[in-house]
């Protein structure tokens, strides 16, 4: 009886701490960094004899979400497609483990190899240049396991009744995917998505050899350079004490584009599920 308690005032504990501490950080930046947020901050661009220490953030919250939406398309149809294969069609139990351990292996590659190996193959190998195109692969190999450990979750939990009962009516695997699975699970799979924009969107490592750079205008294309708003941020923090009021506006940008991306994801996936 004691120990349950104990166990029980440990948990709570627990939970108290880590909630203070990511109340107290986010606390922190916001209100360091909610008096430089202005409308000329977030719509013009980096000025300033240090490079960012005046003017705004455009580009690089343009370029972010260039190299989120690149990494999304680029990592999130692969991961689904592999997801789908491990729960409907992989039969071989030894192929499910190879695989399942190979995408284990990718989560643990850390960021700055995979941008050194984007580098690389992508920008010398293959002649791409430092692109968006680079740079959003790069991140998509990065969120592959993320979103793809999420979606196989989600396809694992649909009822065995509900697809058996697809294949008695007479229909095959490929309509009761498209037609059944993907429509129940599409809240889900959206979530996955978007928490993995979230986690390629605060990566400045892969973006540091791949496709961001210190300045550029809002790209055209994938195949230009484009800022991006944690490697601006990093920028921002290594010259100076100078630039720490904009470095602090542009962490309280990132962290509300952040929290409202999954705090959209959370509704979404409870609001499809509810239906």
């Amino acid at each position: 009886m004691i120990r349950s308690r104990l166990v029980k005032i440990w948990a709570y504990a627990s939970f108290i701490l880590i909630a203070a501490i990511v109340v107290f950080l986010f606390a922190f930046v916001f209100i360091k960094g909610a008096g430089t947020i202005s409308w000329t901050f977030l719509t013009d661009i980096p000025r300033g004899a240090v490079l960012g220490s005046e003017g705004g953030i455009l580009p690089a919250i343009a370029g972010s979400f260039l190299f989120t939406a690149t990494a999304a398309v680029l990592g999130g149809i692969p991961a689904i497609t592999s997801a789908l294969y491990m729960v409907f069609f992989c039969k071989s139990k030894n192929m499910g483990v190879l695989f399942k351990s190979l995408i284990q292996c990718i989560a643990g590659i850390p960021s700055i190899v995979l941008g050194l190996f984007a580098y690389s193959f992508l920008v010398k190998d293959l002649g791409l240049g430092r692109c968006v195109l680079s740079g959003g692969t790069a991140l998509a190999v990065m969120i592959l396991p993320f979103i793809e450990v999420r979606a196989e979750k989600a396809f694992s939990e649909m009822k065995e009744q509900v697809i058996h009962s697809s294949y008695a009516l007479g229909c095959s695997k490929t309509y009761t995917i498209f037609k059944l699975v993907l429509p129940s699970c599409r809240g889900e799979l959206v979530s996955a998505i978007i928490l993995g924009c979230c986690y390629a969107m605060g990566a400045t490592a892969p973006l540091i050899f791949t496709g961001g750079v210190a300045f550029s205008a809002v790209p055209d294309s994938l195949a230009k350079p484009a800022m991006a708003l944690p490697l601006h941020l990093y920028l921002l923090i290594a010259q100076g004490t100078t630039s720490l009021p904009t470095a602090y506006g542009t962490a309280f940008v990132m962290m509300a584009i952040l929290l409202i991306s999954n705090m959209a994801a959370t509704l979404y996936a409870a609001r499809v599920r509810k239906k």
